[in-house]
């Protein structure tokens, strides 16, 4: 996080899917079980198995246990969190070490609702992995059971004849994202879910998050901007008893098929998972939020679109108007932050991050840690083109487009403007004049590009907005 590398993650889900695809096309396999378990890998896995169209199953590897310290349940947005605390002078340098120290203790993916449990979580709300396999802990020794359940179900699989796109279709699509509204997951879930669905050939947009967030609320108190982790989730449960509230309110497609050969619907009656325990999974009628856990926002700053988590909002963060500081990348910004150089009140903007203009859409968790442990993370709102990790929470709005690179509004942007933020509207506008802006649009020539040549150049020139998933697949 935070640094160059950043730029290569989201290109791996490419990479990822492609060495899939190679191999399976050289070895002239019948099917395979993607097994993977971090940010990228999961959703590279799923576009493969939409992209071959051969009977497939994924398997996740799990994710590991909260750390400790102090009594206080810790994971790697902890850490983050600290430095920005430690450069605030609220945190000593021991604490900030013993808080690295702990914050991970074990293999397996980020514990929280981040990226990686988003999309575990999402194949199994695709139909695509098996029931009940998204929340057991990298540590636990169902996930041994679950992989050789994987190999008995791609068999079966193969057998009935049943592949990807039968299960993956725009009623699992549907699902999938009524179950990242109800668990307040990830941002990145909208990228990887419209990547898959252009794999799977299923037409989803922007505007399909947005219906379906108008109906189905966040009830998972989970972290990053909730109390719980996986672990907790696992304990009461897991995905199922998600799963199933949402199936008894109406608010699931229950004929989906899945990869044991039977629907949703039948698989949840044969799991009978408990009702929701009230404290990490709310029932519907006391959701923690009306509405689901992520929007889509449009307007003169994003007319294709922007995204923002509202999990990770109170109900006094739904509006916010203020003066723009704007850095042309994320090192400039974060040495700004903590300097402490930020007043309150302000809009920071982040751009030129986007997919192509990064390349590669970098993860801003380093800079949202460090506004919250400087205590800016309730007064300011960050506004990017890039993208967040799955532990960011607060005001933060990212997946501007058309973004920096592309000529998008937001490439126009100086100190000074003044940008207003609307949740309930869906708007995220900025409150400079038409004329002004066409004047701003003449003088303007985009930044050179950071890559022209490697694997990030290639990126850079294949890739397309963020409102398509950031996909390169389009020849």
């Amino acid at each position: 996080m935070g640094h160059e590398g950043m730029r290569a993650s989201l290109v791996s889900r490419e990479v990822i899917c492609d060495s899939v695809e190679t191999v399976m096309h050289a070895e002239r396999f019948d099917g395979f079980v993607g097994l993977a378990g971090c940010d990228k890998s999961i959703p590279g896995m799923l576009m493969a198995a939409a992209r071959l169209d051969l009977p497939s199953v994924f398997v996740y590897n799990g994710s590991t246990m909260p750390g400790e310290y102090n009594g206080v349940a810790l994971d790697i947005t902890s850490v983050f969190e600290a430095v920005g605390a430690c450069a605030a002078g609220t945190l000593s340098e021991d604490e900030l070490y013993e808080i690295e120290s702990r914050a991970c203790p074990g293999e397996g993916a980020c514990g929280g609702m981040f990226t990686a449990n988003t999309m575990s979580s999402i194949a199994e709300g695709l139909g695509m992995s098996l029931p009940g396999t998204a929340s057991p802990p990298a540590i636990d020794d169902r996930r041994d059971t679950d992989a050789r359940l994987a190999g008995e179900a791609v068999v079966g699989l193969l057998r009935l004849g049943i592949t990807p796109r039968q299960i993956m279709t725009k009623d699992a699509f549907e699902n999938a994202i009524a179950l990242t509204s109800a668990l307040g997951g990830s941002t990145n879930a909208v990228l990887h879910l419209l990547a898959i669905a252009n794999e799977a050939r299923v037409s989803i947009d922007l505007d399909d998050f947005n219906r379906i967030a108008d109906r189905v609320p966040h009830i998972a108190d989970m972290k990053p901007a909730g109390q719980f982790h996986m672990s907790d989730l696992d304990r009461v449960g897991g995905i199922p008893v998600v799963l199933k509230h949402l199936l008894d309110a109406g608010l699931l497609h229950g004929d989906a098929m899945t990869v044991t050969g039977k629907t949703m619907a039948e698989n949840l009656a044969d799991i009978n998972p408990p009702a929701p325990d009230g404290v990490v999974v709310h029932p519907l009628d006391q959701a923690i939020h009306d509405e689901g856990g992520i929007n889509v926002l449009t307007g003169s700053l994003a007319p294709n679109g922007a995204v923002v988590k509202v999990a990770g909002l109170s109900e006094d963060q739904m509006q916010f108007e203020g003066p723009a500081r704007v850095f042309d990348d994320e090192d400039e910004a974060m040495k700004e932050i903590l300097a402490g150089t930020i007043e309150p009140g302000t809009v920071i903007v982040i751009r030129y991050e986007g997919p192509k203009g990064g390349p590669g859409m970098r993860e801003m968790l380093a800079i949202t840690g460090a506004l919250k442990g400087a205590g800016r993370g309730t007064d300011c709102a960050l506004i990017t083109d890039g993208r967040f990790s799955g532990g960011t929470w607060g005001f933060c709005i990212g997946h501007v487009a058309p973004e920096a690179t592309d000529g998008g509004p937001i490439a126009f942007v100086r100190d000074g403007d003044l940008i207003r933020v609307d949740v309930p509207t869906k708007s995220l506008d900025l409150l400079v004049d038409d004329d002004e802006l066409a004047e701003r649009r003449v003088n303007w020539t985009p930044n050179a590009a950071r890559y022209t040549t490697g694997v990030l150049g290639k990126y850079a020139k294949l890739v397309q907005g963020a409102e398509t998933g950031a996909i390169t697949n389009t020849l």
